[in-house]
């Protein structure tokens, strides 16, 4: 066809504007390098106004970035704790509850007041002893599936811990959340928790030989792992020996502190993570799980099942 018509038919048999030349064709070309220049520019704006957005106005809803709720753990209040008054109990005695035992928060006497002197032929009353409430472990422990024996562990550290080192900031939800993942609280294969806090049968990590693990030879002479090679983790928060024998903790009173007790192992995790600092930051939150398990991944897992517990107990 003649490119002289006006106009010229497309692929669909449409009849478009014949093609310009010589001036009217170069004022086209530029309109058009210029229209485009346009849509890029556009494209780019709306690029940087997207990553602004994310960057500067998600970072302002949400501190920690939009991984935030993912990458740093909880911030629960203190579990309630009641008095319990049981005759014959003592100071760092857990009195029996229908059969349970279970840690103690000690007396709620200061060390400063002395108990009055004894009348002739009478005994003195008991000083009362706090408990986690059990309203409060029934309600949280239906909540999050936690059993409420390992969750009274959890809480018991977190409301020693509070006052004990109120800088610290470390809680139960965090606490479980380890336990959960370490030995799922203490119920890891066919081990059960019973009622006095011991998992049975006890739970033993794999030899620390090297093969794929850490090489970490005997420091207890098989006291707490039965291996007098090689070190094991041992118990529902999977302690190595070398590591108990540092930070153990007696949180039930029986005068031994022994990792397979979960309560034993509850408060010295608590211990041992409030060593690394305060954990009220996200950074130092990370530092001090990170000190408990070298790895970035196991960090990341902690805080997704510490928050799934915060947000389960309301």
């Amino acid at each position: 066809m003649s490119w002289d018509d006006d106009s010229y038919p497309d692929e669909f048999g449409e009849r478009r504007p014949a093609r310009m030349t010589g001036r009217a064709a170069g004022w086209q070309f530029a309109r058009r390098v210029l229209a485009y220049a346009g849509v890029v520019a556009g494209v780019v704006a709306l690029s940087v106004g997207a990553v602004y957005a994310v960057s500067v106005v998600g970072l302002a809803a949400k501190p920690g970035g939009f991984a935030a709720p993912l990458a740093y753990g909880p911030s629960v209040a203190v579990p309630p704790v009641v008095a319990s008054p049981e005759q014959g109990a003592q100071e760092g005695e857990a009195p029996s509850t229908d059969g349970e035992s279970g840690p103690v928060a000690g007396s709620t006497m200061s060390d400063s007041e002395a108990l009055p002197e004894s009348v002739p032929g009478s005994e003195p009353e008991s000083a009362p002893v706090l408990r986690i409430d059990p309203e409060w472990l029934s309600r949280i422990a239906g909540a999050t599936g936690i059993p409420e024996r390992a969750l009274s562990a959890y809480a018991f550290a977190h409301v020693t811990i509070a006052e004990a080192q109120p800088g610290c900031g470390v809680d139960w939800a965090t606490i479980a959340a380890i336990g959960s993942i370490e030995s799922d609280h203490g119920s890891h294969g066919s081990s059960l928790l019973d009622a006095n806090g011991y998992s049975s049968p006890a739970i033993i990590g794999r030899a620390l030989d090297g093969d794929g693990v850490a090489t970490i030879r005997d420091t207890d002479g098989g006291l707490f792992d039965g291996d007098a090679v090689w070190d094991r983790a041992v118990g529902p928060m999977q302690f190595i020996p070398s590591t108990w024998e540092r930070w153990a903790s007696d949180a039930n009173g029986d005068d031994v502190a022994d990792p397979n007790q979960i309560d034993d192992a509850a408060m010295t995790t608590a211990r041992y993570l409030c060593a690394s600092g305060p954990m009220t930051s996200q950074e130092a939150w990370r530092a001090a799980i990170y000190s408990y398990n070298h790895d970035s991944d196991y960090v990341d897992k902690v805080a997704r099942v510490a928050n799934e517990y915060t947000a389960a107990a309301g």
